[in-house]
């Protein structure tokens, strides 16, 4: 991880990761953790609808559409988008672990414009894991999964319960999700979010 800072290396008593026996198979849609979620959900009309699947380890790949709502300067994505679909990637590796974790730091590297159009292809895996800290790298690329680097991403998530969400969201929200009968949907609406 060159150029990040020191709060993202993983120390050197740091463990490989472990996937989650129950977690998706490889090749699997994770679908959206929560349907108001800007980075993952269908119920946010300008949001990124990343869609995310199950790798091999502990490992996603996502992709999204730079839409005109997803626009900086004209014609180019914005760098926050840009940041929010390697957040939203990174935060899904979570599910594969099984556990609930929120992004603690997010370092990101612009390397390239990525115009409204465009398929941002992502990839993203757990690199160590420290107590309750999960250390995490992404990659995003266009023109394809193989294509030119266009943004890097260095994260470290730390697990949380759900008291985190329930004690600090809106508490309307929280009840909605909460009452949501379908049980995976009402663990997975915690998963994530910060």
């Amino acid at each position: 991880m060159t150029g990040t800072s020191a709060a993202l290396t993983p120390p050197a008593d740091a463990l490989p990761p472990v996937r989650h026996p129950e977690a998706p198979a490889p090749g699997e849609l994770l679908g959206s953790h929560y349907a108001q979620c800007f980075g993952c959900g269908g119920g946010q009309p300008h949001g990124l609808h990343l869609e995310a699947r199950a790798g091999e380890g502990v490992t996603v790949t996502a992709e999204f559409t730079v839409t005109p709502d997803h626009q900086g300067a004209p014609g180019l994505a914005h760098g926050g988008v840009l940041a929010t679909a390697l957040d939203e990637t990174l935060g899904s590796l979570n599910w594969l672990l099984r556990v609930i974790a929120v992004t603690g730091r997010l370092e990101t590297d612009f390397v390239r414009p990525v115009p409204v159009g465009t398929v941002l292809h992502l990839q993203a895996e757990v690199t160590a894991v420290r107590g309750r800290k999960i250390y995490s790298t992404a990659t995003g690329r266009i023109g394809g999964p193989d294509g030119p680097v266009a943004v890097r991403g260095y994260a470290l998530f730390i697990e949380v319960k759900v008291e985190h969400f329930i004690d600090n969201g809106r508490p309307e929200e929280i009840q909605a999700a909460m009452s949501d009968p379908d049980q995976v949907r009402r663990a997975r609406a915690f998963e994530v979010n910060p």
